[in-house]
């Protein structure tokens, strides 16, 4: 996985994580039909949900490596209608500069499916057009959570779940639930928004640090793994006071087999 600096040109940046990692057209083929998923839980500012900015510049990356169509999907949270939160945030506004689809779940039918790898969740009502499309490339902000403890790139598929499931996801075994669910997907690329940080309080506000990095990986535990490590790097009051491996997310990723096991499965290039 990669880790760069970012500078004034947010193309740029991305478009160099991506590549110290293979480059986008290690992934994209010419004609797909690309999915991003961002964070739009609530329409709090960035990094409570997505940069619009910086899923615009995605966007423009994945369409030059010879994607034919983009589609934008997610829905936010409980009683919040994803259309509004996406208009608030400036979302409308990037997905018609892309011509991308714009889809909200909370507007479309729902499919029941087996979580093969699930240990605490097996089954899991999901939005309809997340199982169509050609790749996958996550969006994720990382930043801490007062319940999940963090978010990053595997608690980011809580969004594509039917938004009245997600009450009983929160009452027991949230962390691992947050993992087997995202066993289901096959993100085919992840880049990770860690330009500013929430290190306490989260998901949509809390103290912000500005580690002004963006990191690249096709594994999700790696780059949560390097994520976590650098909200845990200023000792902020959280509830990451632990070893990273030993974090309830990480720890049933690796229980599970999802991805990187210990940091000798991790190489981090750094640009």
């Amino acid at each position: 996985m990669s880790k760069v600096k970012t500078d004034i040109d947010l193309r740029e940046s991305i478009r160099r994580a991506v590549s110290l990692i293979g480059g986008f057209e290690s992934v994209i083929t010419t004609g797909d039909t690309v999915t991003i998923k961002p964070n739009l839980n609530t329409a709090d500012p960035y990094p409570a949900s997505s940069d619009p900015a910086f899923i615009e510049a995605l966007g423009r990356e994945i369409l030059d490596a010879g994607a034919d169509k983009i589609r934008i999907i997610d829905s936010s949270m409980l009683r919040l209608k994803t259309r509004e939160v996406a208009k608030e945030v400036g979302l409308d506004v990037v997905a018609e500069s892309l011509d991308a689809d714009l889809i909200f779940l909370d507007e479309h039918p729902w499919e029941d499916v087996t979580i093969e790898r699930g240990k605490k969740l097996k089954r899991v009502s999901i939005g309809k057009p997340v199982l169509e499309g050609d790749k996958l490339v996550l969006a994720p902000c990382i930043k801490t959570h007062f319940i999940a403890r963090f978010t990053g790139s595997m608690k980011l598929f809580v969004g594509w779940m039917r938004i009245r499931d997600r009450v009983r996801l929160h009452m027991r075994h949230l962390e691992e639930k947050v993992v087997d669910l995202a066993s289901f997907f096959k993100p085919d690329l992840i880049v990770m928004d860690a330009r500013r940080v929430f290190v306490t309080g989260g998901p949509a506000s809390g103290h912000i640090e500005e580690p002004n990095l963006i990191m690249a990986s096709k594994d999700m535990v790696a780059i949560d793994v390097e994520g976590v490590k650098i909200l845990q790097s200023y000792n902020a009051e959280n509830k990451l006071k632990c070893d990273v491996w030993e974090v309830p997310q990480i720890s049933h990723a690796v229980k599970i087999g999802l991805g990187a096991m210990s940091d000798k499965d991790i190489q981090v290039v750094e640009g």
